[in-house]
């Protein structure tokens, strides 16, 4: 294959000139005489919607989605796509219900939401929790494909290109939210440019290919070639019913991997915790019109490849230990593009990384400083020391992530669908402590510690097929999801009849009206979702 060209490391020297020195330029700009804790962690009242929705969008896409999903598209076709238009709609149901009472209540950390709403337990136990999942599931996996994806495009050694990553990405949070927040903006450009303009050299190579002429006439082509690779819902026998089981995606456990992922989720709800309402709501609503974008960016490409694999193209480059490697199909295409080009998009996929390497690292050090070390180690420590706390915290995760993630290993299911089990083992369980915190004033403390730690036991031990009764590597684990959710809410309602809590939150009905843009935008975006089922059900 053909690595990178002089031109494309000027072209990628280019992109990350602009990310460096836009972001110092911001953090100059922006800095305060006194380190603050709500400055560096939130960027409190500085984050405008578009830097909101960009930066929740490059804190979510990364190679986990490039690699992992293109992956997923080239296996099992569009209905992967389900994450992304799901999650449209998801952020939505966040932005009407869930942010209005995270601002009511001044929740910054979701660590402080469990404290403020069960108690220090809870709080502190979910915290362990999440700097665990965040930095060897997440951290790690967004570090390990990243590099891989990056050493197979250029050439680099692996080792070299993890660090070189940390290091990009241990520049960029350092300097706080803000920073990360505003050159998320930049990245997202670059994301979206470059993911494009991988998308039409594939779909360019299929029209070369197949004899047609255009763009349109090539997704023709593969609708026709590849029909089997355009279905949403897949029935009980499909060979990828286990990752997408059905009707499951629409009415079941797809909405809890997504609810607690976009809304009980510190590394995602944090760009939006700093802001009021409006901008808060206008930002999300960003954000999901761009998540109808990305299938287009990071699925398509996968269809395009499967469909030239089955015309006999890339019979050796899709080959791993001389077995099909469904991950190789977005670096493999990467590798076709012309000189210059190929630096755009490689810096597409370096954005994508870093900025989510960022997110996660920010968010890791916010809850290590605010919810244990202010807590737990030194409760007099000024704002100044906490800032710096943060810092060490950011790269002391970031050494940790180069350490661990070549052992993590990605199993045949490929890396998107690896790292949605592994955070599946965890959602179900926080999403019932939140969604029943949020909404039920009787809830109490003993029901949110089942849920938390109950729950994880729970799905682990399905998970490992050590519950009896049935065998539970069989249930799709998102059907697994489901079941544990749905014990988790009977034995947290039970208990809390049983012993009513009375820290309810502040809500009331007003704080979940929507008007104006948002509310227009909700609609459009639901009349899109529905219609892209109707088509490809």
């Amino acid at each position: 294959m053909q690595k990178l060209q002089s031109l494309d490391y000027l072209v990628f020297l280019f992109y990350f000139i602009v990310v460096a020195g836009y972001g110092y330029w911001i953090y100059q700009r922006k800095k305060t005489k006194e380190a603050s804790t709500t400055d560096f962690f939130l960027a409190e009242g500085s984050l405008t919607w578009w830097a909101i929705g960009a930066s929740l969008i490059a804190s979510n896409i990364s190679a986990e989605q490039f690699i992992g999903m293109s992956g997923n598209g080239f296996s099992m076709g569009l209905a992967i796509a389900t994450y992304e238009w799901m999650a449209a709609a998801t952020l939505l149901v966040v932005g009407i219900f869930f942010m209005p009472i995270y601002l009511k209540n001044r929740i910054f950390t979701m660590p402080q939401f469990l404290n403020q709403r069960y108690n220090t337990t809870v709080s502190l136990i979910m915290a362990v929790f999440w700097l665990f999942l965040y930095v060897l599931v997440n951290l790690t996996s967004i570090l390990f494909l990243g590099a891989l994806a990056v050493s197979t495009i250029s050439g680099i050694d692996f080792t070299v290109c993890m660090i070189g990553l940390a290091i990009f990405a241990v520049i960029i949070t350092v300097g706080g939210m803000k920073v990360i927040g505003y050159t998320d903006v930049i990245q997202v450009f670059f994301l979206i440019l470059g993911g494009l303009a991988t998308t039409y050299l594939a779909m360019d190579l299929v029209s070369q290919e197949f004899g047609v002429e255009g763009i349109t006439s090539a997704f023709g082509t593969m609708l026709d070639k590849s029909a089997d690779h355009f279905h949403m819902i897949f029935h009980e026998g499909n060979p990828n019913y286990m990752a997408l089981p059905g009707l499951t995606v629409l009415i079941g456990g797809m909405w809890i991997v997504n609810l607690n992922y976009w809304g009980c989720n510190q590394y995602i709800t944090q760009r939006a915790l700093g802001a009021d309402l409006k901008t808060a709501r206008e930002g999300i609503l960003f954000a999901a019109f761009l998540k109808i974008l990305m299938p287009v960016i990071v699925v398509l490409p996968g269809i395009a490849a499967y469909t030239l694999y089955q015309k006999g193209l890339f019979q050796m480059e899709m080959l791993e230990g001389g077995e099909l490697n469904q991950d190789r199909a977005y670096p493999v295409l990467l590798n076709l593009l012309p000189v210059g080009l190929k630096g755009l998009s490689f810096a597409a996929l370096t954005a994508a990384i870093v900025a989510s390497l960022a997110g996660k690292a920010n968010s890791i050090s916010t809850i290590f400083t605010l919810d244990i070390y202010k807590k737990y180690i030194e409760q007099n420590a000024d704002e100044k020391k906490l800032v710096w706390v943060g810092r060490v915290t950011i790269v002391i995760a970031m050494i940790l992530a180069i350490v661990i993630s070549p052992y993590m290993g990605i199993d045949k299911k490929g890396g998107f669908q690896f790292i949605q089990e592994m955070t599946g083992l965890v959602s179900p369980g926080v999403f019932a402590a939140f969604i029943l915190g949020f909404f039920w004033k009787k809830t109490n403390s003993a029901g949110a510690l089942f849920a938390i730690v109950g729950g994880f036991l729970l799905a682990f031990s399905m998970h490992n097929n050590w519950l009896p009764g049935t065998d539970w590597t069989a249930v799709p684990f998102l059907d697994r999801m489901g079941i544990v959710f749905l014990i988790c809410v009977a034995v947290m309602i039970a208990l809390g009849l049983w012993q009513p809590s009375d820290k309810g939150l502040k809500i009331d009905a007003s704080m979940f009206k929507i008007k104006g843009t948002f509310a227009i935008g909700t609609v459009i975006i639901c009349t899109i979702i529905t219609i892209l089922y109707t088509v490809f059900w």
